[in-house]
């Protein structure tokens, strides 16, 4: 697979990320916890074999199981770990911790933040995580005492590189002030389906800044897929019909699946996203792969963007 830089760092990755989400969640009541791991087991070395040397995790998925999974994964594949890149993400609470009448919030205090990563990577197995992200912003979060939490873990070899998730351009410039290191990337929910990335100044800020945007949700939880099977409640209102009609057509003309073309139209765009890649299915994480193989033309890509907007440009 062909690979990317992310932002101003040393990081080189697969131009695809493979999201661990998911792989923590494949247990259904047909099936055991021992065969549900191993399916997710198999999920991740499809996606290593296939190219993808970025893994995107936080300690939050299954509640820190999907970083076990991975972990446990690392152990069984020989060279594995020195092959790939590992993120994983700090800053979300949920309701009940520490106390039973906690809400659920976010969390950027040093204290956290540091605690959060010592334990992802006892899940993980590893002495230190390439990317470490800040997941959702906290309104009460401190830019200082941030870039305090990021010098302590970098200092102690236990972080390579930092990033953020979900932030605003705005909040962005109040971290990179205050921190010494130069933010990586920002995850942010980029799709055919949620446009909101490209006119809120966060990709002209990956622009400015070489900041790397990596896409979540690239499929719109699969409604520009297959079909969704876990839309979060912001994606239930999104209407597709019309962008699946000509991810179709494009697709029939380049003869590759509507994902492949979803996958591209993001690949396509000069900040150089890189698309996350959620699913399990082994087929799917590989075909994922053709998406890095082709460009869009600028008419394809505008027909799908307008598509997408539900309207022509002004």
């Amino acid at each position: 697979m062909k690979t990317i830089k992310l932002g101003t760092s040393s990081l080189t990755a697969s131009r695809l990320a493979f999201g661990c989400w998911r792989i923590a969640g494949t247990r259904d009541n047909l099936k055991s916890a021992a065969e549900a791991d191993a399916e997710a087991r198999t999920a991740v070395v499809a996606a290593y074999e296939a190219g993808y040397t970025l893994f995107d995790g936080a300690d939050i998925y299954g509640g820190g199981r999907a970083e076990e999974i991975l972990g446990a994964t690392l152990k069984s594949v020989p060279g594995m770990r020195e092959r790939i890149l590992i993120t994983s993400k700090s800053g979300v609470r949920h309701a009940g911790s520490p106390t039973p009448d906690a809400p659920g919030r976010y969390d950027f205090s040093p204290d956290y933040i540091v605690k959060s990563c010592e334990e992802s990577l006892k899940r993980l197995g590893i002495e230190t995580i390439d990317l470490y992200m800040l997941h959702r912003p906290d309104y009460l979060g401190d830019p200082h005492e941030i870039a305090g939490a990021f010098a302590q873990l970098y200092d102690a070899g236990k972080v390579r590189f930092f990033g953020v998730s979900n932030f605003r351009p705005s909040l962005v410039n109040a971290l990179q002030a205050a921190c010494p290191f130069p933010l990586a990337v920002n995850q942010v929910e980029i799709s055919l389906a949620q446009l909101a990335a490209f006119e809120d100044g966060t990709l002209d800020q990956c622009l400015e800044k070489n900041i790397t945007p990596m896409a979540w949700s690239p499929l719109g939880a699969g409604l520009l897929g297959d079909g969704a099977k876990r839309l979060l409640p912001a994606q239930q209102g999104y209407k597709t019909d019309d962008i699946v009609k000509v991810l179709d057509e494009i697709a029939a003309a380049r003869g590759v699946s509507r994902t492949v073309i979803a996958f591209a139209w993001l690949l396509r765009h000069p900040s150089k996203i890189v698309p996350i890649v959620g699913t399990t299915n082994p087929g799917r994480i590989r075909e994922a792969v053709k998406a890095t193989e082709f460009e869009l033309s600028r008419e394809e890509w505008y027909r799908l963007f307008i598509a997408a907007r539900g309207e022509a440009l002004p």
